[in-house]
């Protein structure tokens, strides 16, 4: 490597070419820390494309953290549905709370007091630190990693590679304007040292890169081998009484899409037995199989449901622990994707958002 990353150069390229973001603040305005809090939150593990609606839907609905904090927990995760990691609705409502009851409605100013929250971990308390606060402080998410993998030659394979690379990327971070410096990098990862095909000849850094010298900036970061989990297979039924309701009910507050609601579902196991699956069904009815299965990927495995649906008389009482929801009104649920490409399939039409 020639020379050594200049942090005032990429700060110049993100002044001309910094991406407009709902939740970003104009140039040389202070961010608010909500919006730098609900944004982040929003964008774990999610696209910047998906969460754009959700955030500015979020924001006109809960436009500070006390009006957050003083709505039903079951609003957030409705509003929430088709977002995905519904774990982090749930610790934004509690974390919300925490902020409005414990801190006067003001989010703390330090990294360690941001890590003392519910659900913000590292990575967010540092992003809010430096782009809300101007702490010196570099949220590494992926982008970061690949760029910081690539300026160094990062040659351990990740995740082992993370202390080495949090290392070199806090030795890069200005004293002044942390927070315009950690959006810079994040931007120069989205958009130019991008996974594959990086445009190395037009990054503002590319005389100071490592790997771009070498010839070979696509195989960093190096990884290894992605270990992919054992597909499980699982059965939903779908009962639909005669005046226009659906059987739901709502699935622990613990556990993989905690308190989201769903039809009512068997377990999701590697010994998936549909002979003995209708034992299961949640009404006695005539339940009837749908050709086809439903598919869905969650991050540690493959889903595979088969969907079972039924008629039921208009006064059929619900079984303990579910209720039925009028079908005009399902949209509204608080249905994961996974529920919505169930009732899709079953032809209720709650598509994926």
């Amino acid at each position: 490597m020639d020379e050594m990353p200049d942090p005032a150069v990429l700060l110049a390229w993100y002044g001309r070419h910094r991406r407009h973001l709902p939740w970003r603040s104009a140039p040389g305005e202070r961010a608010d820390p909500y919006h730098v809090w609900l944004s982040e939150i929003m964008l774990q593990q999610t696209t910047v494309k998906a969460v754009g609606p959700y955030y500015t839907k979020f924001l006109a609905r809960w436009p500070d953290v006390g009006a957050l904090a003083a709505s039903p927990r079951d609003d957030v995760l409705r509003a929430w549905a088709g977002l995905g990691y519904y774990a982090r609705a749930r610790n934004l409502h509690t974390c919300a709370k925490t902020v409005a009851g414990q801190h006067g409605g003001h989010f703390p100013d330090t990294e360690s007091g941001l890590r003392a929250l519910p659900g913000i971990g590292g990575y967010t308390a540092a992003a809010i630190a430096a782009i809300a606060f101007g702490r010196r402080a570099i949220a590494i998410d992926g982008n970061i990693e690949r760029v910081i993998a690539r300026l160094f030659a990062v040659e351990t394979q990740l995740p082992a590679a993370k202390p080495e690379i949090r290392a070199r990327a806090e030795t890069l971070v200005p004293q002044r304007r942390a927070g315009d410096f950690t959006q810079a990098m994040m931007d120069l990862g989205a958009t130019i040292c991008t996974p594959k095909k990086p445009a190395c000849g037009i990054c503002p850094w590319m005389a100071a890169c490592a790997a771009r010298a070498r010839g070979d900036a696509e195989t960093f970061p190096r990884k290894a081998p992605k270990v992919e989990g054992r597909l499980r297979h699982g059965a939903s039924f779908v009962a639909i009484r005669a005046d226009g309701h659906v059987l739901v009910r709502t699935r622990p507050t613990k556990g993989l899409l905690g308190g989201m609601t769903e039809v009512p579902s068997t377990d999701w196991t590697h010994s998936f037995d549909e002979a003995v699956v209708l034992a299961q069904a949640p009404l006695k009815a005539k339940w009837r199989r749908l050709p086809g299965v439903v598919e869905h990927g969650f991050t540690h495995f493959s889903l595979q449901q088969v969907v079972y649906v039924a008629r039921a008389q208009p006064r059929t009482k619900a079984p303990p622990g579910m209720r039925w929801v009028a079908l005009s009104a399902l949209h509204g649920e608080a249905l994961p994707n996974v529920m919505r490409k169930v009732v899709a399939h079953a032809g209720l039409g709650a598509r994926p958002r």
